[in-house]
């Protein structure tokens, strides 16, 4: 994505001659981000962490489903900012190129404070917090030298309302809030001085995506009677579907989208009005 490239003929949310490297991205919502954007036509890298197993049959799957396309997965541990930057630079050499970076890998290990470890929060703050950072400042640095890109976030409501149980979650999720604005002015200072106007062509966008209660694998281990409660604290009264977080992330990610920076879109079921 140069900005003198002229924009695709294809419509809102398609992505041919795009390569996207989607973190966590073999499972849950980062696979439906992965088949979001494969079907909008971009080449994928999807980022997985010791999941072997589910690496290979995503892989499997989706050369099955998109032949001909350039389809990769990259295990990397996003809690190291080695990892990360060598994962961006396989993605470069392997695709020629990156397009946009969607930071979607997350864990939990819930504890009250009182009981939570020091290992329990500097774990979730590395692999949530420092690892879209390490990703993203390697990215921006390919992405700057082509004056074009998107680095989209996935974050979490817990982050707005914060949980028992949950501090490190939450302060790692609320953190992608101030630094996907942090990026997003940062990309347009970078642009503007290397004389490259940062509203020029498709643009350098930065923002992030708060999913609600998704039914992935991250909540299947909460008992029916709490998952029954959730429901009936959110307006719309079910749990959202990870495609419904992918189709947001696909329009954030999409060419025509260039006016949107340093935002954080919410898809909640209406949890947080």
């Amino acid at each position: 994505m140069t900005t003198t490239e002229h924009r695709q003929p294809y419509g809102l949310g398609k992505f041919q001659d795009r390569v996207a490297l989607v973190t966590g991205g073999t499972r849950g919502i980062g696979a439906a981000i992965c088949h979001q954007l494969a079907d909008g036509g971009a080449s994928v890298a999807a980022g997985y962490w010791r999941h072997h197993e589910s690496a290979e049959k995503f892989h499997s799957t989706m050369t099955a489903d998109y032949p001909g396309r350039a389809i990769t997965v990259h295990e990397g541990n996003i809690g190291s900012a080695d990892d990360c930057r060598r994962v961006i630079g396989e993605v470069v050499d392997q695709h020629g190129r990156l397009d946009i970076l969607v930071n979607n890998a997350g864990i939990t290990i819930d504890r009250t404070v009182a009981k939570m470890a020091d290992e329990d929060w500097l774990k979730v703050i590395s692999v949530n917090l420092s690892g879209a950072f390490f990703l993203a400042q390697a990215a921006l640095e390919h992405m700057l030298a082509r004056g074009s890109g998107r680095i989209i976030s996935v974050s979490s409501v817990i982050g707005e309302t914060g949980n028992i149980g949950q501090a490190n979650y939450a302060a790692s999720k609320s953190g992608l809030f101030g630094l996907t604005k942090s990026l997003a002015k940062e990309t347009i200072f970078q642009l503007n001085r290397a004389q490259r106007p940062a509203g020029d062509g498709i643009g350098l966008t930065v923002n992030a995506v708060t999913p609600g209660f998704i039914a992935t694998d991250m909540l299947a281990t909460i008992p029916d009677k709490v998952l029954e409660k959730i429901r009936g604290q959110i307006p719309l009264g079910r749990l959202g579907q990870p495609e419904e977080i992918a189709r947001v992330v696909a329009f954030l990610a999409a060419d025509e989208s260039s006016y949107i920076t340093g935002q954080i879109w919410a898809v909640n079921g209406g949890l947080d009005m």
